[in-house]
């Protein structure tokens, strides 16, 4: 749901989530009145904050009780009320580059420093996934009618491995017809041609990197289908071993009181420890990182289809060798985290690591 809000709504709701961050407990309209300077009255902050409970920004755990951010007070604080801090991004990469020696170092001994400092800077887990350094490419790709409802897409790597997708074909080339056996052969003989010229020669790692604006405004409509697809195709063929993460931090979340209750430590760190396939797929979402002008993916409470982090924010950065993304910085933590700060750690690490994994040897 679209919610509009006034500047002064927008100030209030900001001061609320900041408060609460700080604090861990509800905030009333006296507490924003002396220590935010918001130049209005505490009624004014209370009828604002009435308006800002109804859009669904913010609650009340108890009836007697102040305000708390919902998970889509938190989505306006990070879409519309923030900028990444951009000192602590600069701070990060100086202690980067002090503490971590990637000259002398080996590959897991970096990231592990790395994971510490961000776990230790942050108070919250860090996760980095191990690069990918999968280097098959891209030989041949084919689409072909295996009935007139399906299609299937094969992928050949110039290591002769072969992997298949089967698709349906989209319901407005199917009508209410019998579909055209040979005018859909043409025409996936036309996609086959395009997909080849676009992708022979790529890594794997790179399907989802594919510029579909350059599809004819006639094939538009298989364009969201083999997206999905290929992006699918690419989770598959990459996803490494459960091992692959490198976690730190827990000790430090586990002081903050939204785990104070045991079951829900348990939850959490069963994901962490047992469940790491279902975690890497989440924290190494390309599909995110291919957003117009997004480097960062936040993903706040119930965004996460994961039932232990549906508490927590989680928030990533993909780093590169080359222009090919390898691995993941994350940080997770509970919701009521500083995104700002959050955000620019993650882009730092994940800007060093690319430097370092790019430069040449």
């Amino acid at each position: 749901m679209q919610v509009s809000l006034t500047d002064r709504q927008q100030r209030i709701l900001w001061a609320t989530i900041r408060h609460y961050i700080a604090t861990a407990e509800p905030v009333g309209s006296k507490a924003l009145v002396e220590e935010y300077n918001l130049s209005v009255s505490p009624a004014t902050i209370r009828s604002a904050m009435g308006v800002l409970e109804k859009s669904g920004l913010l609650y009340q755990p108890h009836t007697s009780a102040g305000r708390v951010p919902s998970d889509s007070g938190y989505r306006m604080y990070v879409d519309k009320l923030i900028k990444p801090e951009d000192t602590l991004g600069r701070q990060v990469e100086q202690l980067f580059t002090e503490r971590l020696n990637w000259d002398d170092w080996s590959l897991e001994a970096l990231l592990r420093g790395s994971a510490q400092i961000l776990a230790t800077l942050s108070g919250y887990i860090t996760l980095i996934t191990i690069p990918q350094t999968r280097t098959n490419r891209l030989r041949h790709l084919q689409l072909v009618q295996i009935d007139p409802g399906r299609v299937m897409l094969i992928v050949v790597t110039d290591a002769y491995e072969t992997q298949s997708v089967l698709m349906q074909l989209p319901p407005a080339k199917l009508g209410d017809t019998q579909p055209d056996t040979e005018i859909i052969e043409r025409e996936l003989q036309i996609l086959s041609n395009f997909l080849n010229s676009n992708l022979r020669g790529r890594s794997l790692l790179e399907l989802a990197t594919l510029d579909w604006s350059e599809l004819d405004r006639e094939f538009e409509q298989y364009a969201a289908l083999l997206k999905t697809l290929l992006l699918d195709l690419s989770r598959r063929t990459a996803k490494p071993a459960a091992t692959q993460i490198m976690i730190r931090g827990v000790a430090e979340v586990l002081r903050q009181p939204e785990f104070s209750e045991l079951q829900q430590v348990q939850t959490l760190l069963h994901l962490l420890e047992d469940e790491q396939d279902q975690l890497w797929s989440l924290i190494f979402d390309w599909s995110e990182q291919k957003t117009p002008g997004k480097r960062v993916s936040v993903r706040i409470g119930a965004e996460n289809p994961l039932e232990p982090m549906r508490t927590c924010a989680l928030v990533s950065a993909t780093y590169h060798q080359g222009s090919v993304p390898v691995g993941s910085v994350g940080i997770l933590g509970p919701t009521r985290m500083l995104y700002e700060n959050a955000i620019a750690l993650v882009e730092s690490a994940a800007d060093y690591l690319s430097d370092a994994l790019t430069e040449p040897a």
